[in-house]
């Protein structure tokens, strides 16, 4: 921690500098008021991935539905799930969910401290453990995401992958944290990342850390932080199949539990795989004649990116299954209207 010497004279400036052009927002507590843990845990996960602006309406609509943990573990895990849709990565609206009702049915409402306790909790990874840990509780944690390592990797010049200096990061950031008010300096070190010390064209000089930023002396800010190539991702290929019913309603599957879009709806459809494209071979949910629309789905996920061609079918007799109406209309004569209502 920043106790005394160069790291303590970093943490005070970076915190003035706080004190002056800290951004507002909804989740925080200014000035000497304790953060609500509720608020830090649930803009923490909203944040995972997913900008600020498109957090912030969410949140609002979130803690007015659900003000506290209790409220949002005692609601339905689709009512959870709808309000969340449009967010994205919706496994982290399962896992919040999940973290909720432990928290509220072993810890009596309470969020653990310390950053041990927050890990074990669903949907809690490293990152925001500590900030939570820091911020809520006012542990001495080092919360490193992509602003802070990106600030880090300019003060000290590190030249060094960011896929192999992450460790070196984190320790640079528990040395500079200080032992008063370590969660205005998780916050401002996040601030300072997203609105001075930014990807492109970092505005060095409004920085408080300026005179000390190696990277800035040799002028190198711009390039820094270095990062490993990027593979190339996977294509994966697929079938996916649209059956009507002379009702107007489109079966639909839950997806498993586990795993991506866990819970989610979709169509039913064949495995998605890599390597050519294959035929349906045996996936259709009915034996029917089925009519190929025209051109692909194409949607880039995270690590990979997926192909599906869709088919379309009519079928009169009743089936079980889950049967709803599409909100598009007419059926789908391209592959995109089709994609609209699978969520893509």
């Amino acid at each position: 921690m920043a106790e005394q010497g160069p790291n303590h004279g970093l943490a005070a400036g970076l915190l003035r500098w706080y004190g002056r052009h800290a951004r507002s927002l909804p989740w925080r507590a200014p000035g000497s008021r304790r953060p609500n843990p509720y608020h830090v845990w649930l803009s923490e996960i909203m944040l995972q991935q997913t900008t600020v602006a498109a957090v912030i309406p969410y949140f609002q609509k979130f803690t007015a539905r659900w003000p506290g943990i209790g409220d949002l573990a005692a609601a339905s895990l689709d009512d959870v799930l709808a309000a969340w849709a449009g967010l994205g990565y919706y496994a982290r609206a399962r896992n919040l969910h999940a973290c909720a009702k432990t928290i509220a049915g072993k810890f009596g409402g309470q969020f653990p401290e310390n950053e041990d306790g927050l890990l074990a909790l669903p949907g809690i990874g490293p990152y925001t453990a500590a900030a939570i840990a820091a911020i809520a509780f006012g542990r001495s944690a080092a919360a490193v995401d992509g602003n802070v390592e990106r600030v880090i990797s300019r003060l000290d010049a590190i030249e060094t992958p960011l896929s192999q200096a992450k460790s070196a990061i984190t320790s640079r950031v528990l040395d500079l944290v200080p032992a008063m008010r370590p969660g205005d300096f998780a916050q401002a070190l996040m601030d300072l990342g997203a609105t001075v010390c930014t990807p492109r064209t970092p505005r060095c000089e409004l920085c408080p850390w300026t005179l000390a930023c190696k990277a800035k002396a040799r002028g190198m800010a711009e390039i820094l932080p270095r990062k490993a190539a990027k593979k190339k991702a996977p294509v994966r290929f697929g079938h996916v199949f649209w059956l009507e019913r002379s009702d107007g309603t489109v079966l639909l599957r839950r997806r498993p539990e586990i795993g991506l879009l866990g819970g989610m709806l979709e169509f039913p459809g064949s495995e998605w795989m890599e390597g050519a494209r294959r035929s349906p071979n045996g996936s259709a949910p009915a034996d029917i004649s089925w009519k190929r629309i025209p051109g692909s789905v194409q949607h880039t996920f995270t690590h990979f990116k997926l192909e599906l061609i869709v088919h379309q079918g009519m079928i009169n007799s009743p089936s079980g299954g889950l049967w709803l109406h599409p909100e598009i209309s007419p059926p789908p004569r391209s592959p995109q209207s089709c994609a609209r209502l699978h969520g893509m």
